[in-house]
């Protein structure tokens, strides 16, 4: 079987951590950012996880 190619679009979206657990970032923080808020808005900033039932749709993506 010739080898797995990673998927590209997934690869600028996801990072894997060291242990295995699949990194992401936040949504809905590019524009209209008026009428949130400073804490809100300082979230998205952090990354977020994958959920559990995304895991092994988008692990198959990251080879």
């Amino acid at each position: 079987m010739p080898k797995m190619k990673t998927h590209k679009g997934a690869a600028k979206r996801f990072k894997k951590t060291a242990s295995g657990k699949i990194k992401r970032s936040k949504a809905f923080a590019n524009h209209i950012l008026e009428k949130k808020s400073a804490k809100r808005k300082r979230n998205f900033r952090k990354a977020g996880l994958i959920s559990e039932g995304d895991y092994k749709r988008i692990a198959k993506l990251l080879p």
